[in-house]
């Protein structure tokens, strides 16, 4: 029995040891091997081997692999570190031009001072050797201070010829002039007009106007009033809210289009009715309601903001804007065709941008702003569209989203053949174009000879807005001109030589319209 057991102890196989794979490490700088079961990951044959990762610790193959027998496995030590740096900023200069300061005096309102930025950077090492540096974070730790120089540019506001009749808004107040610069009177003296209309008939005998409701829970009303006092008063035509739009209709008589919103408690203040209705009234005051041309409706994309309108020359056609499409209303069947459909601008605030469009002198053609998508784009053109058949055209890119393009009356070239220019704001910072300032330019109808007016260079650029061209030549240059408002003053600019001159000097205007 004892013989039996130990034969069968001589004859009991050895331990199993076909299950471990071989594996070699290499790590901060030196190789290893080790031996660990088969089937094990990168992970667990590095803690079998004792060597710890840091969080930004790199291995090859990565850590979630299955080894297999004589797999190599290298690890890459990761450090970073993280350093500032200063930067200056240097400041600006700016000019400063004074017209109560006699020509060519100047001297520094303000010396300039550098500014500082401190930026922090990212420096990753691996293995000891560095392999990549970034920067994570900016900020300014000192704003740079603009050096700013006064110039004295002062002129003597010389009474010139002008044609036609100009009004302007200033301070609440309608005022006008006829013939001259110098003969200024004043039409309407209520102070309460808010300029959401301000529009002279096409013959310039009848001022359209909105002014503040007393009633608080109405925004405006509408009115009208004679230029020549003599010939009535003003009439109120019994139309409130008017945030959008409100027009003479070329070639009528005493006759308007306008569009209304209803008031809301919560910004921007009212629920756009996207409606367009039309009334005529005589000089004694009678109104008469004309059939509607588009009934309330929802507006398309953002149409709580509301609709602009625009009638061509002849009063024949009617071109619409809003903040997703522009087109053409058929006058006919009450139907709106659009000609251009976009994606609305994200304006992330409690307002739509519509885009700003103009007819040409013939009404053949519609000038425009046009978005460039994606919906958060920064760019914007402006675009002529052949209304006969669609066609669409960019003249100038870059314009910024308040160019306001606005055609001149017809003139003949030395060829006889007819032509006009566009008149239109350039965005100093184009891709900042909703905050930005702007300068006037014009250019031929095809986009061609370019020309910067208005302002002065170096001078602060305008405030957005629709100029106005002047019905007829200026008799001392045989030139169209262009009246605009810049810094709260009415000037008028020569389209030609680009010679300005300052109207008025109260810093008070606000809105100009000149037939």
């Amino acid at each position: 029995m004892g013989v039996s057991t130990l034969s069968l102890a001589a004859c009991a196989a050895p331990q199993v040891t076909e299950g471990l794979i071989t594996v070699g490490i290499s790590a901060d700088g030196e190789e290893t091997s080790v031996s660990v079961p088969a089937g094990n990951t990168v992970d667990s044959t590095l803690r079998a081997a004792g060597i710890i990762l840091e969080p930004l610790d790199k291995t090859d193959p990565p850590l979630y692999t299955v080894l297999g027998d004589g797999s190599q496995v290298l690890v890459v030590r990761v450090e970073e570190e993280f350093i500032i740096e200063q930067e200056v900023i240097p400041f600006e200069s700016q000019v400063v031009r004074n017209e109560s300061l006699p020509e060519g005096q100047e001297y520094w309102l303000q010396l300039g001072e550098n500014g500082l930025r401190e930026i922090t950077i990212r420096r990753l090492f691996e293995d000891g050797e560095e392999v990549s540096s970034s920067p994570v974070k900016s900020i300014i730790v000192e704003e740079p201070i603009p050096q700013i120089k006064m110039v004295g540019v002062q002129r003597s506001f010389v009474p010139f010829d002008i044609p036609g009749r100009l009004v302007y808004l200033l301070d609440g107040d309608a005022w006008f002039m006829e013939g001259t610069t110098g003969n200024r009177q004043q039409l309407i003296s209520s102070g309460d007009l808010d300029g959401r209309v301000f529009s002279l008939s096409p013959d310039g005998d009848w001022l359209l106007f909105t002014r503040t409701a007393e009633d608080e829970d109405t925004i405006n009303t509408l009115w009208a009033a004679p230029i020549d006092q003599d010939e009535g008063q003003e009439i109120d035509l019994g139309v409130s809210n008017i945030i959008h739009f409100a027009d003479w209709i070329p070639g009528s008589d005493l006759t308007i289009a306008y569009s209304t919103v209803e008031p809301r408690p919560g910004a921007p203040g009212w629920q756009a009715n996207n409606d367009l209705q039309m009334l005529s009234f005589s000089p004694s005051g009678f109104i008469r309601e004309l059939p509607e041309i588009l009934e309330t409706n929802s507006g398309g994309l953002y149409g709580w903001w509301g609709t602009d309108f625009s009638w061509s020359p002849d009063g024949l056609s009617l071109s619409y804007a809003r903040p997703d499409e522009v087109g053409l209303v058929d006058l006919e069947s009450n139907e709106q065709s659009p000609l251009k459909q976009f994606s609305p601008v994200q304006t992330f605030g409690d307002w739509a941008w519509v885009p700003s469009i103009s007819w040409g002198p013939e009404s053949d053609i519609l000038y425009g702003v046009d978005h460039a998508p994606p919906a958060d784009s920064q760019e914007y053109d402006l675009d002529v569209i052949l209304v006969a058949d669609g066609q669409q055209k960019v003249l100038t890119r870059e314009v910024g989203m308040f160019a306001y393009p606005i055609s001149s009356p017809l003139f003949k070239l030395p060829s006889e053949e007819r032509a006009h220019q566009i008149a239109y704001l350039q965005a100093l910072f184009p891709l900042q174009s909703e905050t930005s300032r702007y300068n006037l330019l014009v250019m031929d109808r095809d986009g061609s000879n370019k020309k910067l007016l208005f302002p002065f260079e170096g001078a602060e650029g305008l405030e957005p807005q629709a100029v106005v061209w002047s019905p007829e030549e200026l008799d001392d240059s045989g030139n169209r001109a262009i009246g605009l408002v810049y810094q709260n003053n009415l000037w008028i600019v020569n389209s030609v030589t680009g010679e300005a001159w300052q109207i008025t000097g109260d810093g008070l205007t606000s809105r100009i319209d000149w037939k």
